[in-house]
Order: structure tokens, then C-alpha cells, then sequence
């Protein structure tokens, strides 16, 4: 006959022996939940996937036993997320990658309690419908927190994985990648309660129909850019073969074979010339006999010092048929550990363990709009590689006057992982928010032209292509409410967060001070 000691301790040790397991298998969980998402960005490009894709996170999140233990779970899902959208610079940064997908992912922590607390247990109506407005928010306080350029900036926004989605593209024009984001995290909020939360099932049906319902009628009765005519550009890429002297050469070729098709700018990729023709007459005169024989103006990329200022700048630069006009843009803001390592005496090691710069680009200090003498004074805005991925920048230029918007890139290092695709996917957004025809130019690929509402235009040319590609780019006029309002979905939910948490606040600081009234 068993004694009570035994009967009662056998389950304890059990349990005890449980507990740690269930922790690891939970964390193991939470890195597998936070890397989903990605599959919705090229590559893969399942851009449905993003509408349940967060689901199973929430779902952990919602049953973690303690808000500590949710903030460990929203950091590992964070770890997770950060790893499999960037996995590509894995051979560049090597471990260091990991490293700072620990720093970043921390940014998630906070949401997790956050989901814990919405969803967990058995919400209410009042809990529920709180929860289709705050964990949205809290999301995309992440988003933008982590969107700061010396974080690694806005790369693999939730929202940016809707590049190919009309209706999406839609939304993106009245607010932003932001208010596409808030939507994709609203629908998914809206699953889970559907699936866990049976109190709260009524809400989150009407919740999605209402989603359904304004997505549909922003789709039909949001205003659209009107058409205002178009402008033949070429892009010119070069391809992978050679180096610099190489990829002149063959650029140059590829350039002459545009004459007497009607080009108005011929566009090359980022870092296109490592001399600048400013300072060298001997290049400049190569460059102006280009748009001399084809009637356009070039728009090359220079990653070269320039005479009589210290160090090293990426510029986009205009050349036409007397050469340089002039008209140059030196790039603001630099690929962190790429292009320029943030304080650099705390982390410069980082050059030992991957392919971090070995000296920092200098950054420019304006943007800049172009106007092109061989397109009748057509202004462009012109960007460099890391900045199509910054809202904010399409919009200032938009706002400025810029008819089209011009990317110079190079995803040359990356030539065979998701990068290219990612980074191309990219004009598509910034085409839909500014209503301006986003031109995406690069070395090696993926290049790629879009319209004023994020359409495809003409071909794509991959990563496997050496070729000049001619476009008939439509142009249009009108101002996108994104680029007139700006940031606004931004702000409606740090008010909405603001709103939830003031009241929290107040409380416990009054729980606080009688407390030590009573002392």
C-alpha cells in the first residue's frame, strides 16, 4: 500500500518534469510562429499567407501562464521573424545576423503581454473589440520603432508583402504601408478569436465582414490618380559578368543599342561608375557621346570620392548630351553595417566576422528633384538602393514635384537569395502611396517598372538578364491622400495606445500613493 507521501509526490515530480519541457517546446514554438510571416514576401510570395499567418503566434501568446513568460515569447517570435526575412545577409553578417535579430526581436517583447492580456482567458465584448484596435497598434509601434535607419530600417514590413494585391495597393494609397499592415494584423487578431475565443466569436465575425466591407469600398470609391500621359524610359542592366571596367564596357554597348527608339532617360543601376565624371573629362565625354547618339539623358550611379571633399559618396548623377548637367544626388541614408556602421568604435569588430564596410559612405544632406531637358523638363525623383524602402522618402519627393521616381540599385551580393525579388517588390508600394511611376534600375536584377497605382509595366528583367529594356511609362497627375495626409494610421494608433493605457496608468498610481498613505 502506497504511503501519502508517495502518492502525493509522484504527480508533483511529474509535473515538475513536464514543466521545463513544455517551456522549450513553447519557445521552439514561438522562433517557428514568428518566421511565418515571411512566406508572404518574395520569394515565396504567398501574400495570402499574411491574413492567418500571425494566428498561431497569438494564439501562444494568449495562453502563456505569465506576462514575463509572454514578453520571452513575443522576443523569441520577434528573434524568429527578424531571422527569416533576413536570412539572406546570413553569408555577409555571418552570426552577428543572429545577434541582431536578438536586439531587434526585443522590440516584439512588450507585445506580447499585450496579446496576453487582450485575448487571454475569456474576454468579454469590451476586452474583444479592444483587442481589434490594440494588438494591430501594438504591432505596428514595432513596425515603426524598427523602421528608424540606424535599426536596419523599414525592410519586411508586414504590409510590404501586398506588393502584388490591387486592392491592397488601394489601401496603401490612402495610408501608407502602414494602414495595410494594421489591417493584416486586425484580420488576424480576428481569426484567433474566432478560433479560441467562443464569448468573443460574434465580434470577430462582424469584425472581418467590416474588413471585407471597407476594403471593398475603398477598392470602388477611393479616389485614383488621373492619367497624364507617359514618358519612354530604358533601363540598363548590365549583368553579373566582369568588373567595373567590364560593367562600363558592356553598359556602354547596351546603351548604344537604345538610339532612334524615341528614349527620353536611359537609367543604370546603383554604383554603375566608380569614377565620378565630374572629375574625370575623359568619362564624362564617353557619357555625353551616349546621349548624344540616343537623344536621352543618363541618369548614372557614382560610388567615387569627389574631388576636393573627404571620403566616399553614392550619387546618382544626370549627364546629357554636353555632359554632366549638374543635377546630382548623393544618397542620405546608408545600408547599416553595408554602407556605414553604426558607432562604429563599439561595433566595428563586426568587420572581422562578415562583410561589413571597412570605411563609411559619406551621407548626403537633401533630396533632391530632377528635371530632364530630353523629356521637356520632366521631374524625377531619384533614390539609391536602401531608400525605396523608407515611405517617407517617395512621399517628400512626390510632394516636392516629382513626376516619376527613379531607384538606382544593387543587389549584386545577393544574387541568388530572396533580395532581389524583396527589393524590387518594393516600387510597387512606393508607386501605390505617391501616385508617381516608380522605376526600379539595377546592375545584375532584378529590375523592374511599375505605374502610378503599383501596376506592372513591361517586363521584368532577372537576375539572369544583360539587357537595355524599353518602357512607355504612364505618368499621372493628382496627389494621393498618403502623400497629402502622411503618416496617419501611425498616429491613430499611438492615440488608440495612448487612449487603452492612460487610464491603466492612472490607476496605478493612485494604488501606488495610497499605499504609502496607508504606510
Amino acid at each position: 500500500m502506497a504511503t501519502p507521501s508517495a502518492t502525493t509526490t509522484a504527480p508533483a515530480d511529474a509535473a515538475t518534469a513536464r514543466r521545463p519541457r513544455s517551456r522549450w517546446l513553447r519557445a521552439a514554438a514561438a522562433l517557428l510562429c514568428g518566421a511565418l510571416p515571411a512566406l508572404a514576401f518574395p520569394a515565396p510570395s504567398l501574400w495570402w499567407t499574411a491574413y492567418v499567418s500571425l494566428v498561431p503566434w497569438l494564439l501562444l501568446l494568449r495562453t502563456a501562464p505569465t506576462n514575463r513568460r509572454a514578453a520571452l515569447e513575443g522576443w523569441l517570435g520577434g528573434i524568429g521573424f527578424m531571422v527569416a526575412v533576413h536570412h539572406w545577409l546570413l553569408p555577409s553578417l555571418h552570426v552577428f545576423l543572429v545577434v541582431l535579430a536578438a536586439l531587434l526581436g526585443a522590440l516584439w517583447a512588450p507585445w506580447g503581454p499585450l496579446v496576453r492580456t487582450l485575448l487571454g482567458g475569456s474576454p468579454g465584448t469590451r476586452r474583444s473589440l479592444a483587442a481589434l484596435a490594440l494588438v494591430p497598434s501594438g504591432w505596428l509601434m514595432v513596425e515603426v520603432i524598427r523602421s528608424w535607419e540606424q535599426l536596419g530600417g523599414p525592410w519586411g514590413l508586414l504590409g510590404a508583402g501586398q506588393w502584388q494585391v490591387p486592392p491592397a495597393l488601394r489601401l496603401a494609397s490612402l495610408g501608407g504601408v502602414w494602414l495595410v499592415s494594421l489591417v493584416i494584423v486586425g484580420v488576424n487578431t480576428a481569426l484567433a478569436q474566432l478560433i479560441a475565443l467562443r464569448p468573443a466569436r460574434p465580434v470577430a465575425v462582424a469584425a472581418l465582414l467590416v474588413s471585407a466591407l471597407t476594403v471593398t469600398a475603398v477598392w470602388y470609391a477611393a479616389p485614383v490618380p488621373r492619367p497624364g500621359g507617359s514618358a519612354r524610359i530604358a533601363i540598363v542592366q548590365p549583368g553579373t559578368d566582369g568588373g567595373p571596367g567590364a560593367r562600363l564596357a558592356r553598359s556602354e554597348t547596351l546603351t548604344r543599342q537604345l538610339a532612334g527608339r524615341g528614349v527620353r532617360l536611359v537609367v543604370w543601376g546603383e554604383s554603375s561608375l566608380t569614377r565620378d565624371p565630374a572629375d574625370d573629362p575623359a568619362l564624362a565625354g564617353r557619357l555625353a557621346a551616349l546621349s548624344r547618339s540616343t537623344g536621352a539623358d543618363l541618369l548614372v550611379g557614382v560610388d567615387a570620392p569627389r574631388a576636393g571633399r573627404p571620403g566616399v559618396y553614392k550619387s546618382a548623377v544626370l549627364v546629357g548630351p554636353d555632359g554632366p548637367t549638374g543635377d546630382r544626388y548623393a544618397k542620405m541614408r546608408l545600408v547599416p553595417f553595408g554602407e556605414a556602421v553604426p558607432a562604429r568604435p563599439l561595433l566595428g569588430w563586426v568587420t572581422h566576422v562578415g562583410k561589413a564596410a571597412a570605411t563609411d559612405r559619406m551621407r548626403g544632406t537633401h533630396q533632391v528633384v530632377m528635371d530632364l531637358p530630353a523629356a521637356h523638363g520632366l521631374p524625377i525623383g531619384p533614390l539609391v538602393c536602401f531608400e525605396t524602402a523608407f515611405p517617407d522618402m517617395s512621399r517628400s519627393l512626390a510632394a516636392d514635384g516629382a513626376r516619376m521616381l527613379v531607384a538606382q540599385s544593387s543587389t549584386s551580393s545577393f544574387q541568388d537569395s530572396w533580395a532581389p525579388a524583396q527589393h524590387a517588390s518594393l516600387g510597387a508600394l512606393r508607386a501605390a502611396e505617391t501616385w508617381r511611376p516608380m522605376v526600379h534600375a539595377t546592375l545584375t536584377g532584378i529590375s523592374a517598372v511599375y505605374g502610378p497605382r503599383g501596376e506592372p509595366v513591361g517586363e521584368r528583367l532577372s537576375t539572369d538578364r544583360s539587357a537595355a529594356a524599353v518602357y512607355d511609362v504612364p505618368l499621372a497627375h493628382g496627389t494621393s491622400p498618403y502623400t497629402r495626409l502622411g503618416d496617419w494610421p501611425v498616429y491613430a494608433a499611438v492615440a488608440a495606445l495612448v487612449l487603452a493605457g492612460a487610464p491603466v496608468a492612472v490607476r496605478r498610481v493612485r494604488l501606488r500613493w495610497t499605499a504609502r498613505a496607508r504606510r
